[in-house]
């Protein structure tokens, strides 16, 4: 009696080990990345001009990325009825690697920019992303350093 007790205590033991580690084993790391993120401001350094863009009252951008794609959209928050009316769109599938993140644009109001990829080292602190990378498209003459700053629409 007293072995058939051990060894069910003994397997029982056994199959929580197990199902712990497989529990483990199956679970998919979380991609920081998925979400929905607001741009709070922007540095553009181009042909040594630097451009510093403040997203408030007047302008809002954000960038939604799921799994495998990205997508962004800004525009005037003046609904188009002034001299600084402004609206762009693009987006298209992505890479990251924990710290690299490459986007392939599929999609964007600013047609020249359509099929380039752009590589950027994504950090982290809190619920704030900063974005930096260069931008390249010779045909157009672009050669710039982007960083851009973001932070994490809550649901």
């Amino acid at each position: 009696m007293k072995s058939k007790i051990a060894i069910l205590l003994i397997s029982s033991i056994l199959m929580a080990c197990s199902n712990s580690s497989t529990k483990k084993a199956g679970e998919t790391k979380v991609n920081p990345l998925v979400g929905t993120w607001k741009m709070f401001s922007s540095t553009l350094i181009e042909k040594g001009d630097t451009t510093n863009t403040e997203f408030s009252k007047d302008l809002s951008f954000i960038k939604i990325i799921n799994d495998s794609h990205f997508a962004f959209m800004q525009h005037d928050l003046k609904k188009g009825k002034d001299t600084a009316a402004v609206y762009s769109s693009g987006g298209g599938t992505y890479t990251y690697d924990g710290t690299t993140y490459t986007e392939h644009l599929e999609y964007c109001s600013a047609r020249e920019w359509e099929g380039h990829d752009f590589k950027f080292t994504m950090t982290f602190s809190g619920d704030t992303l900063i974005q930096k990378g260069t931008e390249i498209i010779e045909s157009e003459g672009i050669n710039r350093e982007n960083t851009e700053r973001y932070v994490k629409v809550k649901k």
